[in-house]
Formats: C-alpha cells, structure tokens, sequence
C-alpha cells in the first residue's frame, strides 16, 4: 500500500473528477490520500470529499498564499472547525500551513509579517489540539524552523522539502518527515534526488502535490495522485532497494507522521 500525503483533490483542475480520481489511485494501490485545505472556504469541502471516498483524509489551515486575503477571523474559524473535528477520524493535521518567500508579493515586509504572525497561530492551534502540521517550506526553510522550534506542534511533514541537508536534519530533529514527489523525478534535480537517496529512509514521505509538482512523465500536465506507485519506484532507483521496502517504509513514515491514521487498517 501507498499513501500520498499531500495531494489537492478538490483543485477546480479536477473539476467533477475528484472521486474518480481518488478510485483510480485506490485501484494502483494508493490506500490514502491526505487532502489539505488551504483557506476556510474549502474547510467543508475537503472534509466532504475525505467523507466521500474510502481512501481519503483531511487537514485543515490557512495556506500563506490565501494569507492576503486572509483576516484574523479567520484563525479563529479555523480553530472553531478543528475543535469540532477532533471528533472526526478524517481530519489528521493543520494543513497546509508554512511561508512562501518565493511570490514577489508574500516578500513585501508587511506580507511577511502577515504570512508568519498566521503561521506561528497555526502552530499554536496544532500545538493546543496535540496535532502534527502539513507545512508550506518554499524558500523559507530557516524560518519555518525558528517558528516550529519555538512554538513546537506534535510534528508532521516538510511539505515538498528542497533544502539543504542540515535543513532536513533540523526537521528531521523536530520530529518531522520530509515530503518527496514529482520534483525527485527529474534528472537535473541533483540535489532531491541526492537528498532522497542519502538522508534516512524512516524521514520519507511521499507526496504528489496534485494536480501540481507533476513527475518528469507527465510534465507539464495535470498530476495525480495515481502518481504515486510511479515515484515510489523512483525513489527506490534511486536508493537502490525494492519497491515493496520503499512502499512499506514510506506509508509506515505517514502513518507516523499522522497518528490519527492509524484508526485506517493498514492495508486500506
């Protein structure tokens, strides 16, 4: 069994498609997708589709690029919405949550003032319900990890981790799991796919980002998370070990980096 731990099923790119797709991965083997939301309009939605097929969950957070048009308001909804849902089996994380210095505009010294003032709220919501976090890392590596070191949820995952390797340890060190995907799959991509083949297997997650972060196969068009097996078997390449180790290992990762899977049979 696969388990792809971040993967936007409700994106309008999959428009009424969302259930199939969930289906398609299930029939390549893929026994759970974790769907994160990224602000409090999609909340109900991604908690409906988890709902919906056998072979979802769901995390609940603000994502830093819906931080603009975010207010405070919102965080209190959010802590509202996981405080009702720490009664459902579905929702496993805060996520998807973090900074993005990459965008011009979330660069803007009062954006990245916003971006880490909902951020480290986040956090402390994670921290207070006991839940790991789903994090956002893209070009801000350092930061997130002063903010998760000091604040301190119950770990979770580095989202499409490219950083460095004292970077990774430093994750690594606070209890998280790095997020590997599509991006690994490319051959110019040296330093992933050397950080995907050396850092320790048990620190591995598995991820398609979809419909983003599409594998070298399918770029540029549409990912999914069928996806799944294919990277899998990259990473096993890469590492030199077989298939059945890497899905093993990588599903016993997610299902230690999210703890309220483990009411899902393993074998799902």
């Amino acid at each position: 069994m696969w388990i792809d731990t971040h993967c936007h099923l409700d994106a309008h790119e999959f428009g009424a498609e969302s259930a199939a797709q969930a289906a398609q991965a299930r029939a390549q083997g893929v026994g759970m997708i974790v769907i994160p939301a990224v602000a409090t309009a999609n909340f109900a939605i991604v908690a409906a589709l988890a709902a919906g097929v056998d072979n979802a969950c769901y995390a609940l957070g603000i994502h830093p690029i819906y931080v603009p048009q975010a207010g405070e308001d919102d965080l209190r909804v959010l802590r509202e919405r996981v405080a009702a849902a720490m009664a459902d089996s579905r929702m496993v994380a805060i996520g998807e949550i973090g900074l993005d210095f990459f965008l011009p505009m979330l660069t803007e010294p009062a954006m990245r003032d916003k971006q880490i003032f909902f951020f480290r709220e986040q956090l402390k919501i994670a921290r207070d319900f006991d839940l790991p976090v789903l994090m956002h890392v893209r070009r801000s590596q350092d930061v997130v990890l002063k903010h998760a070191r000091q604040i301190r949820p119950n770990g979770g995952i580095a989202h499409a981790f490219n950083g460095s390797f004292q970077q990774a340890q430093g994750y690594i060190d606070l209890g998280f799991k790095l997020g590997f995907g599509g991006a690994m799959t490319f051959t110019r991509a040296l330093q992933i796919r050397r950080m995907a083949s050396e850092l320790p297997l048990s620190s591995i997650v598995l991820e398609t980002d979809a419909p983003d972060i599409s594998p070298s196969w399918i770029h540029p068009g549409r990912n999914s998370p069928d996806q799944i097996p294919r990277i899998g078997a990259v990473l096993a390449e890469l590492r030199g070990i077989a298939i059945d180790e890497v899905a093993a290992a990588t599903s016993a990762n997610a299902r230690a980096a999210l703890p309220r899977m483990a009411v899902f049979p393993p074998n799902i």
